[in-house]
């Protein structure tokens, strides 16, 4: 098994902790959780899953910053205290997450409850002369650190303040960061040897990854967007403070949604919301969709493509419908090996994915076949289930989607062969609005069609398409009779 990390560069053979230590960066609690959220934690949901599967134990930390400026900011804007704000967004972030059949993390600190450890870790770097004080406030010297830089891949003498990092001239240099903040006036804050105050972003992680996993982590997850400066300082500060090195064996960064060139963020107001897309889309498809690109990569965000995955999501559950025992038994061990395969070549999920559709495949041959599917209809609920998958039917309109998808491949296979085109725009024209019944009747329709001009083909094409989507095709003397399982 093999995981790519970002510190090195390359994949390398996965020698973790028993159990491994996984610390995946957490939300900042201000607004409702969106799609870049559901990505992140999806994927490693299906990371922790797949050890898991594999015999792994696995020990899952996730923080909640609790305390930011724009968490001060929001609820100055409500009018409601920062903890009351906070509470019901994190309240909101699990009915979200449990929404998308996300495992809960064993361990969920908040920065608020972890104060004394944040502090003691803030007096050893200043008492190791890695930081010092201006002020109320406490700065870590990163020239401190001959390899600052090394996860980004910046020189310091190249770098640019990040989007936390507060320009102050009387800095020992201008990146420096703040490991504590001297209080402001109306603001939440905490006693410190220093005074008042409250913790910089980045010490908040190294503190609690300390306290819930100790001094080497296994997996430290995010997405890329958390790779400078906070992951870059997360290194500086935890490897300053304990001595040891390297703080984390596998940096594993997920790729970032985007809207067209724009990557999805709160503060650019360009979100889906997790609500929004449950609302119009089973966790089964949200998860295909976000699963069928490698999480290395970016993934732009597309209705359409949410789509495909609902009636992808649809098809695989119908092919789990219940079967007679049957004869001899399909073979599906390949199926198997090849999803262990991809799934340890650094969790290539859509390799995994597609074996997933690959197995539903011959599970409905195997049922047309009359074989036994014992064995493989529990290697796709199994395998699925790795990736998450609940397999729940979906309800209302939505299942009329993979029979118009159906039908949309078949009219496309048309478009070449006359004399249908005008009879195929005609089915189309029927079927645009149709119910699921009515949409299977027209298919059936086209095939009597075909199967009259002799395109065997075409025709047999459209009685497997039905029959992966769980109708089967009767022909009698009084015409076609179909059979939808339930």
């Amino acid at each position: 098994m093999k995981i790519y990390s970002t510190l090195s560069g390359r994949k390398e053979e996965f020698s973790p902790h028993d159990p491994v230590r996984m610390y995946v960066c957490g939300v900042t609690p201000y607004d409702d959780s969106h799609f870049g959220h559901a990505l992140s934690y999806i994927v490693f949901d299906a990371v922790r899953r797949y050890l898991e599967f594999r015999d792994y134990r696995v020990r899952h930390v996730q923080n909640f910053t609790d305390i930011d400026d724009k968490i001060i900011g929001r609820a100055k804007v409500r009018g409601v205290p920062v903890k009351e704000l906070v509470d019901g967004l994190i309240a909101d972030y699990f009915k979200d997450m449990d929404s998308l059949n996300i495992l809960r993390a064993h361990v969920y600190p908040r920065v608020t409850e972890e104060m004394p450890q944040i502090i003691d870790m803030v007096r050893g770097l200043v008492d190791k002369g890695y930081a010092y004080q201006l002020g109320g406030d406490i700065y870590f010297r990163v020239r401190s650190r001959p390899d600052y830089g090394k996860l980004s891949r910046r020189k310091l003498e190249e770098m640019s303040a990040g989007a936390r990092l507060e320009v102050d001239l009387a800095k020992e240099h201008p990146m420096d960061f703040a490991l504590w903040k001297a209080a402001k006036p109306g603001e939440p804050s905490w006693e410190s040897p220093w005074g008042l105050g409250r913790p910089g972003w980045h010490i908040e992680c190294s503190a609690m990854s300390l306290r819930y996993l100790g001094d080497a982590l296994d997996i430290h997850g995010g997405g890329q967007d958390l790779i400078f400066p906070h992951h870059e300082n997360e290194i500086a500060q935890s490897e300053a403070f304990t001595g040891q090195a390297p703080l984390v064996r596998y940096w594993m960064h997920n790729g970032l949604v985007q809207l067209g060139e724009a990557k999805m963020s709160k503060s650019l107001g360009n979100l889906v919301t997790v609500r929004e897309a449950r609302a119009r889309y089973s966790s089964d498809a949200i998860r295909l969709f976000v699963l069928s690109s490698h999480y290395r990569r970016p993934l732009t965000y597309s209705e359409e493509g949410l789509q495909s995955m609902e009636r992808g999501a649809e098809r695989l559950r119908l092919a789990l419908r219940p079967s007679p025992a049957g004869g001899a038994a399909i073979e599906v061990g390949e199926h198997r090996q090849r999803f262990i395969e991809a799934m340890d070549d650094d969790f290539n999920t859509p390799q995994a994915v597609a074996v997933l559709f690959e197995l539903a495949r011959e599970i409905n041959r195997g049922r047309e076949e009359g074989l036994g599917l014992t064995a493989a209809l529990g290697d796709l609920r199994e395998l699925g289930g790795v990736l998450g998958l609940t397999f729940e039917k979906v309800k209302g309109a939505l299942q009329v989607a993979p029979f118009r998808e159906l039908l949309d491949e078949t009219l496309k296979a048309l478009a070449v062969s006359e004399p249908f085109v005008g009879e195929a725009a005609e089915v189309a024209l029927m079927a645009k609005n149709s119910s699921p019944d009515e949409c299977i009747l027209e298919l059936i329709e086209l095939r009597k069609r075909l199967r009259a001009a002799r395109q065997w083909a075409l025709a047999d094409r459209i009685r497997a398409g039905l029959g992966e989507l769980g109708v089967s095709l009767e022909d009698t003397p009084q015409g076609t009779v179909w059979r939808r399982a339930t």
